[in-house]
């Protein structure tokens, strides 16, 4: 008879884990994709403008992803509905934190540090790095060593550029 020992259950940290590179890597495309898609206005700069949308635009999504945390987990956690969404909306934290680069370029613009072109540029400058540190970053979580982690953070790099390019296109 084989030795039926219990499987041991993934490290607590494992879901906060996956939750923040999830959420990182989305806020920094989410912010890349919404500020390069409003720098190609035909209108006046208005750096301001962009920041506030970047920001109601992340506050949206981490709103949105909440919820559908706590619709698609609810029977599995019970307890009320109510409870369950304002902790999956306060969970998506690093969402909105992801955004943060952004605000901070185009509030640069804003107070007159450079054009709003440039607080643009700069915000995906710093957030094309930022993608190379999250995909750095995963992959030396999965225990690769640091060239086929470099490798990785380089085409995750490359993958999230392509969707902000796809994205403010198609703006």
């Amino acid at each position: 008879m084989a030795d039926s020992a219990p499987v041991p259950a993934p490290p607590l940290r494992a879901e906060p884990l996956q939750r923040l590179l999830f959420a990182g890597v989305y806020g920094t495309v989410l912010a890349s994709a919404t500020a390069s898609a409003l720098g190609h206005e035909s209108g006046p700069a208005d750096p301001g403008y962009d920041a506030l949308w970047v920001l109601l635009t992340a506050l949206a999504a981490a709103a949105a992803h909440g919820f559908a945390h706590a619709l698609a987990h609810r029977t599995a956690h019970g307890g009320t509905a109510t409870l369950s969404t304002v902790r999956s909306v306060v969970q998506e934290w690093p969402l909105l934190a992801a955004v943060v680069p952004t605000l901070a370029a185009l509030a640069g613009s804003y107070w007159g540090w450079w054009s709003e072109n440039g607080g643009i540029d700069a915000a995906l400058g710093i957030n094309t790095a930022a993608l190379f540190g999250w995909g750095l970053w995963s992959a030396r979580l999965a225990d690769r060593n640091w060239f086929a982690s470099c490798r990785a953070g380089a085409v995750d790099m490359l993958l999230g550029l392509l969707i902000v390019l796809a994205n403010a296109l198609s703006k």
